[in-house]
This record gives structure tokens, C-alpha cells and sequence, in this order.
């Protein structure tokens, strides 16, 4: 018997603490909402059926130390999460996943093992396997609970979206109506006036890769980004009172219907002042040949970010960050 308890004993020393975290699988939106609201740290819930396909996208709650996990518009999981600790602070913003590497090993600090990391920024910031005491503790990284950290490393792809935000909202769905052509109320497309002048993609017929388009209402520009390089720039006007900085995703549902899954990225650009406007992307106006190659190239995935911070060159030098903030 004592054999039995040391071996058991030193089982569990060798077991990592993110192993022994408690996940429930479940399959209806209810039980997810259930169960999401009373997770302590350490603790998941993941309903993947509920939406089996579709783009992902990670929600980063730094506030409620919570990631949600959306495929398709529709919250798949739930997980708590431990984020950077006072002076290595989790940056904000919208990333793209660089890399994925189910067995990553720290270069940084003492060739720590970083199981499941999904990197989103080449200096060192990830989402992965780790410690989760219930407070931002990490270095930087987004730590989730082990057996979580391999379900979603299944669930992600390569380019995928991953919104990190003081205070992550609910998505709102709306009708796209032909991508970004404008809408009535009822989502229905609606008589269109482009402007009248030139835009710019330089980019090879038959290029691959994650789309983000990025839109200034300061500067009343757009750039278009693929795989983090910036393949096309435009004029565009966007009439009426500015929105606050939100991301929508492109989604589309059983019927083959497009809709904009929006979220709201409050703080960001002292913007707290305006309210999300949902109908933004139905008042966006540009020249026709931006028009048409943007319906040409946007898939399920695609997102817009809308933020009233400026746009230049130099903003597009820096790969995957197509939003950074520290407020």
C-alpha cells in the first residue's frame, strides 16, 4: 500500500498542474451558457457539435481572464485563462495565428515546454498550455488549461483570427448582403454609387492566404492585407457618426446565407465615446474595381477591422498585428 501511495505520489509530481485541469464536453448552446458562467480557474467547457464548421475565432477576455471561442459566429467553447502579469502585460489587438507547434520548447526561458502554442506575434507571444492560478501570471502569453490547449490547437488553422481586448463582447450577426455591397434594415441589397477614383492591389492572380481588411475612418482608407503583407489600398468614404473600433468576421450559415459576426473593441483609440455601429459596413462606399475584387476574394474567415485610428506605410511594415493597442 505505502508502495502504491509513493508511486501514485510521485505520478502526480510529474504531472503538470494544466493536466489536472477539469473540462466538460457538452452539446447544446444552453449547457455551454450554463456551465461558462460558473467555470472556476482551470476549468472549460467545449461543444463543438453546435457549429461543426465554419472560421474560428478566439475571443481573449483580459478582464474576466476568460477565452471564448467562436466557429462560424456561434460560441463552440469557454475556457479561463491566464494572461500576462503586471509589467509583461498580454498585448491587445487582432492577430493572426503564425505558427502551430503541438510540442514547442521556450527559447526564451530555459527551453520550457509550451505545449499546443499557437503563436501570434514572432516576439514570444502565444497561446498555449500553462500555469493557471487564477490571475494574470504569464510572461506575456495567453496560458490555457492542458487538455483545452489540445482541443482548440484541432479546432484552429493556420491564419486564424485571435482578438485579445480588455472587456471582449458577444458577437451581433448581421445579414452581409452581398459581402460588403450596402443593405436595407432587412438585409437586402440596396442601389450602390462608387466613388469615382483609382485604388491599387498589386498581388498575383490565384494568391492564397488569410484576408484582413483594415479601415481608417480618420484617414477615410482602406488596406487590404494578405498573410500580413498588404496587397491593396483605397479611398473610401464611410458617411455618418464614427463607430467605435470593432472586427467583424465573415461567416456563413446551413443556407449558404453570408453574415458579419461583429465585435465590439472598446478602449482602443479613446474611442469610448461612440457607440458600435452595426451598420457600418453597409454605408461603406469605394471605387468599383475595389469592390469587385474584395467580393472576389473574401471568404468565411475574412475579417474588417473599423477603427478611427490612421493608416500609413509604415503600419502595414509589421507582420500579423493588424491591431495593437496598450490602453
Amino acid at each position: 500500500m505505502r508502495s502504491t501511495a509513493l508511486a501514485l505520489a510521485i505520478a502526480l509530481a510529474c504531472t503538470p498542474l494544466t493536466a489536472l485541469a477539469q473540462g466538460a464536453k457538452v452539446t447544446s448552446p444552453v449547457e455551454l451558457a450554463q456551465r461558462a458562467s460558473e467555470l472556476k480557474p482551470g476549468e472549460w467547457v467545449w461543444a463543438p457539435e453546435i457549429s461543426p464548421e465554419g472560421p474560428v475565432v478566439v475571443y481573449v477576455d483580459l478582464t474576466r481572464q476568460v477565452a471564448d471561442i467562436y466557429r462560424n459566429g456561434i460560441r463552440i467553447g469557454v475556457s479561463t485563462v491566464s494572461t500576462g502579469k503586471p509589467g509583461h502585460e498580454t498585448p491587445t489587438g487582432v492577430f493572426k495565428i503564425l505558427q502551430k507547434d503541438r510540442n514547442h520548447h521556450s527559447s526564451t526561458y530555459n527551453n520550457a515546454p509550451m505545449p499546443f502554442q499557437q503563436r501570434l506575434t514572432w516576439d514570444g507571444v502565444a497561446l498555449h498550455a500553462g500555469g493557471l492560478p487564477g490571475y494574470p501570471e504569464s510572461h506575456g502569453c495567453v496560458h490555457l488549461p492542458y487538455n483545452f490547449a489540445h482541443e482548440l490547437f484541432g479546432t484552429t488553422s493556420m491564419g486564424g483570427t485571435v482578438i485579445v481586448q480588455g472587456r471582449a463582447g458577444a458577437p451581433v450577426k448581421i445579414p452581409a448582403a452581398g459581402v460588403l455591397s450596402p443593405a436595407t434594415v432587412e438585409g437586402l441589397p440596396q442601389g450602390y454609387q462608387p466613388l469615382q477614383s483609382t485604388y491599387r492591389w498589386e498581388e498575383e492572380e490565384g494568391a492564397e492566404g488569410p484576408l484582413a481588411v483594415v479601415i481608417s475612418t480618420s484617414d477615410q482608407e482602406m488596406v487590404v492585407l494578405r498573410n500580413g503583407v498588404e496587397v491593396g489600398r483605397s479611398r473610401v468614404e464611410l458617411p455618418g457618426p464614427p463607430s467605435a473600433t470593432m472586427v467583424a468576421t465573415l461567416t456563413v450559415d446551413a443556407q449558404g446565407a453570408a453574415h458579419w459576426s461583429l465585435v465590439p473593441l472598446p478602449g482602443h483609440h479613446k474611442d469610448d465615446t461612440h457607440a458600435a455601429d452595426a451598420t457600418a459596413l453597409s454605408r461603406l462606399r469605394m471605387p468599383h474595381g475595389m469592390l469587385t475584387r474584395l467580393k472576389r476574394e473574401m471568404a468565411p474567415g475574412t475579417h474588417v477591422l473599423i477603427t478611427h485610428a490612421r493608416v500609413s506605410a509604415e503600419t502595414t511594415a509589421v507582420p500579423i498585428t493588424v491591431l495593437a493597442a496598450n490602453e
